[in-house]
């Protein structure tokens, strides 16, 4: 399979409202591959993006699905317009529908909103050395923003991140170009 085309009967669109409580199962279960990493906090295990989140991201196009040959969610990409960057808020797979491709192509999809929207760039913050966060971001074009050049509102999520427990210094934002020039 090309790393360029979803898998035989898989597809990627929006999201109806009604399909929340689906996301967050799919949240809910890729979660679990941070199970015993030691990354996230203890209280974030079983953690998920709550659902008026997701409600509000869906009248702006803000919230796209991978849908299995069935039709239903099996992933999702959720993003929002800040300081000109379309930021990837979050992406999730579901692991009984992972390395199959549908994480990068949810990621190219949102490229390609991003150029919809003429949004020059597509950031998003992640654990820097995580085999599906880093690596597997940098394998996508994107490359790590240096502290100097990192924005407000980077340095405020980044503190946010802190508040919440994250370590910080294992994660990273990270930046590509859209293609809209």
């Amino acid at each position: 399979m090309s790393m360029r085309r979803l898998p035989d009967g898989y597809s990627i669109s929006g999201v109806a409202a009604d399909e929340i409580p689906a996301l967050i199962a799919v949240d809910l279960a890729s979660g679990q591959l941070f199970a015993g990493t030691g990354l996230l906090p203890e209280w974030a295990e079983g953690d998920f993006v709550p659902a008026d989140v997701l409600e509000a991201a869906v009248p702006g196009g803000h919230l796209f699905a991978a849908r299995s040959p069935k039709g239903n969610p099996v992933g999702f990409a959720l993003t929002s317009v800040r300081d000109g960057s379309l930021y990837l808020d979050q992406i999730s797979v579901d692991p009984a529908h992972g390395r199959r491709g549908l994480g990068g192509a949810l990621v190219r999809r949102v490229v390609k909103d991003a150029g919809r929207r003429k949004l020059k760039t597509v950031t998003l913050s992640t654990f820097r050395d995580v085999a599906w966060n880093g690596p597997f971001y940098r394998s996508l074009g994107f490359r790590e923003v240096p502290r100097r050049k990192m924005t407000g509102w980077m340095l405020d999520l980044e503190g946010a991140q802190a508040e919440r427990g994250l370590d910080v210094d294992q994660r990273c934002f990270m930046a590509r170009r859209s293609g809209w020039l």
